[in-house]
């Protein structure tokens, strides 16, 4: 598996760079997990009985991009893509490999959405009474380290390919 991540971010960045790099290295690592699958290997269950697969991963992301990003830092309000009250768990459960190459691509452009609501705010900012822009790239970032670990269990027991 080619590793196009980008690379971590420099020991004495500030820290805007440093966060905003952190989390373009794990939307990267992730991207690299799913790189190369098809439809059918990006929705492989991890080990029963977890729901866990790549895209089922990459959705909750999307969901988290959503929520934690563009819609809490542009105040538009959106509704979630694959979580629904009667199927909450939609983003993991709820797969079909044949679209799994749009769901990725819903996955970029959320990253996308969310770059361009982080563009004019520092990181200070608030957001709402209770939280900064800080803390809820924070949140993602935490998010995304989370479910690579997951990600990297998941692509080896696809096809035996490791990274970083």
């Amino acid at each position: 598996m080619s590793d196009p991540r980008a690379p971590e971010p420099a020991l004495d960045t500030a820290d805007r760079e440093l966060l905003l790099g952190w989390l373009a290295f794990h939307r990267d690592a992730l991207a690299a997990k799913c790189g190369g699958l098809t439809g059918e290997q990006l929705v492989t269950r991890s080990v029963p009985p977890s729901d866990l697969s790549l895209l089922g991963l990459a959705r909750h992301l999307t969901e988290m991009e959503r929520v934690y990003l563009h819609q809490a830092l542009t105040g538009q309000p959106t509704s979630l893509l694959y979580c629904t009250d009667d199927d909450p768990d939609g983003d993991i459960a709820s797969l079909d490999p044949a679209h799994a190459e749009a769901d990725l691509a819903r996955w970029q452009e959320e990253c996308a959405a969310s770059d361009a609501a982080l563009a004019g705010l520092a990181l200070d900012d608030r957001v709402g009474s209770r939280t900064t822009v800080r803390w809820l790239v924070q949140k993602v970032i935490g998010e995304y380290a989370r479910h690579n670990g997951h990600a990297d269990l998941i692509r080896e027991a696809i096809d035996g390919q490791t990274g970083e």
